[in-house]
C-alpha cells in the first residue's frame, strides 16, 4: 500500500521541504506535478447514496464552492504545516480574515482589547464598527502589559495586536501575552503578516489564533490578495462557520498562486531578511536620516525580544528623514528603482511615505497623534540585489542633502 503524500512529508522536518510539499497528496490528479485549479463553482453527486454519505459525515467531500474546493485545501493544509496549526482557513484578504474571525469570536455584550498601533483599517473596524453590535472596544498603548492586564474585564472575548507592528515594526512579546491571556482567560490573535511563519510562529508561544495577509510574503509576487487564520481546530471551525455565510471565499486560481508563491518563499524571506538588515545598517549611518526602525538593530525597542522570539528581523524598515515635507518628497522623486507603492512582501522593493499615501485623510495633528510624522518613511525590501537598493537610497538621500 502507497503512503500519502500527507505521511511521507511527516518525515521530513526541513521548513523549505514543508513549503513545497506539504498538505499534498503524493498522487495528483493526471499524475500532475503540481496541484490542479479546480475551476469549478459546484461539484456533483453520482447518485442518492453519496448524498447521503455526504450529509450523514461518512464521506468527506466537496459540495458548492463557497464552502471549499480542493485546491484551497491543499493550501489551507500547507499554511497550517507552516504556521503549526491544528487548522487553517483562507480568505479573499488580508483584511476578510480580521474581520471575519472578529465577528465570528463576539456576541453582544463581549469586550475586546486592541493596541493602539494595529493596522489602521482593524483600529477603524474595532472602533467604528464594534459597537452597532453592543462590543466594547478598550484601545491601549503598545508595550504597556500592566495597562493590558487592568484593562481585561470579566466580558473580555480576545486581545488582538501585531508583532511585528506597521510601520515601527513593535515586537509583541509573546511569552508576557499568553501568561496575561491564560491568567485571566481571554484568547489571543495575533497579526504577524510582517514577521511570517518563516520568521516567527505565535502559535508555539501559545498564542491561540495567528492572521496572515498571504498578499504579501506568503504569495510574494504583487499579484493576489488572500488572506488566513490558523489555530486550534475548535477556534478555526468556529471561524470557518461565519465564512461560509459571509462568503469572502477565495478563488482556486489564487490559491493556485498562492501554492506556487510558497514553494520559494523561504528562499525570498532569506533574502529579505539579509536584505533589510543592510539597508537598516547603511541608512543608521546617514547624515540625512533622523532614526531608523528595525528589529534587527540594537538601536531598536524591542530588539531584545525579537531576537529571542524570531528567526530573522523581516523585510521591512521604516525610517524618519531629516527635514520637513518637502524633503520626504524631493527624496521621493528622486528614486530611480524602488517604486512607490503602499504594499509589501513581493519581489519587488516598495516604498511608501504613510503621511500622504496612507494617512492623507487625516490632519496632521492626527497623522502625529499617532507617531505618522512628515519625514517618515516605510521600505519594504524584494529580492533585488541588495547594493542596487542601497545605491538607489543613497542617490536620492544625497540629492536631498544637496538641495537643503
Amino acid at each position: 500500500m502507497k503512503k500519502s503524500g500527507k505521511k511521507r512529508i511527516e518525515l521530513f522536518d526541513g521548513f523549505s521541504t514543508r513549503s513545497i510539499h506539504a498538505g499534498e497528496e503524493r498522487n495528483r490528479y493526471a499524475d500532475s506535478l503540481t496541484t490542479p485549479i479546480v475551476q469549478t463553482s459546484t461539484y456533483t453527486f453520482k447518485d442518492s447514496r453519496e448524498i447521503k454519505e455526504f450529509t450523514s459525515k461518512k464521506k468527506d467531500r466537496f459540495e458548492y464552492g463557497r464552502y471549499g474546493n480542493p485546491t484551497e485545501k491543499v493550501a489551507q493544509q500547507r499554511l497550517a504545516d507552516l504556521e503549526g496549526a491544528e487548522d487553517c482557513l483562507i480568505f479573499s484578504s488580508g483584511m476578510s480574515a480580521i474581520t471575519t474571525t472578529i465577528l465570528a469570536l463576539i456576541r453582544t455584550g463581549d469586550h475586546i482589547i486592541i493596541t493602539d498601533d494595529a493596522y489602521k483599517k482593524t483600529l477603524e473596524f474595532c472602533n467604528a464598527y464594534l459597537a452597532r453590535f453592543g462590543v466594547e472596544c478598550t484601545v491601549v498603548p503598545f508595550g504597556d502589559y500592566a495597562l493590558l492586564e487592568h484593562s481585561i474585564q470579566k466580558n473580555t472575548r480576545f486581545i488582538i495586536s501585531e508583532s511585528p507592528t506597521n510601520p515601527y515594526l513593535n515586537i509583541f512579546d509573546l511569552e508576557k501575552l499568553k501568561k496575561i491571556a491564560r491568567k485571566r482567560d481571554v484568547l489571543t490573535i495575533i497579526d504577524s503578516t510582517f514577521a511570517t511563519p518563516y520568521n516567527q510562529r505565535p502559535i508555539d508561544f501559545g498564542v491561540d489564533l495567528v492572521m496572515q495577509s498571504c498578499t504579501k510574503y506568503l504569495a510574494g509576487h504583487n499579484d493576489i490578495l488572500a488572506g488566513s487564520i490558523a489555530g486550534r481546530n475548535e477556534l478555526v471551525e468556529e471561524v470557518r462557520k461565519m465564512h461560509k455565510g459571509m462568503g469572502g471565499l477565495i478563488d482556486p486560481h489564487c490559491c493556485y498562486l498562492l501554492l506556487r508563491g510558497l514553494k520559494t518563499f523561504p528562499l525570498r524571506i532569506e533574502r529579505q531578511n539579509e536584505s533589510a538588515m543592510a539597508i537598516a545598517r547603511f541608512l543608521e549611518k546617514h547624515p540625512m536620516i533622523r532614526k531608523v526602525y528595525y528589529p534587527g538593530l540594537k538601536s531598536h525597542c524591542h530588539h531584545t525580544i525579537a531576537r529571542k522570539q524570531m528567526r530573522g528581523y523581516g523585510g521591512v524598515v521604516t525610517f524618519e528623514m531629516d527635514g520637513t515635507l518637502k524633503t520626504a518628497n524631493w527624496f521621493l522623486d528622486a528614486l530611480q528603482l524602488l517604486y512607490i507603492a503602499p504594499s509589501l512582501g513581493g519581489v519587488e522593493s516598495l516604498i511608501t511615505h504613510p503621511a500622504t499615501v496612507s494617512y492623507y485623510d487625516y490632519s496632521r495633528k492626527e497623522r502625529y497623534s499617532l507617531g505618522i510624522t512628515d519625514t517618515l518613511i516605510r521600505l519594504a525590501a524584494g529580492v533585488e540585489d541588495c547594493d542596487d537598493i542601497i545605491n538607489d537610497l543613497r542617490q536620492a538621500l544625497d540629492y536631498c542633502k544637496s538641495r537643503r
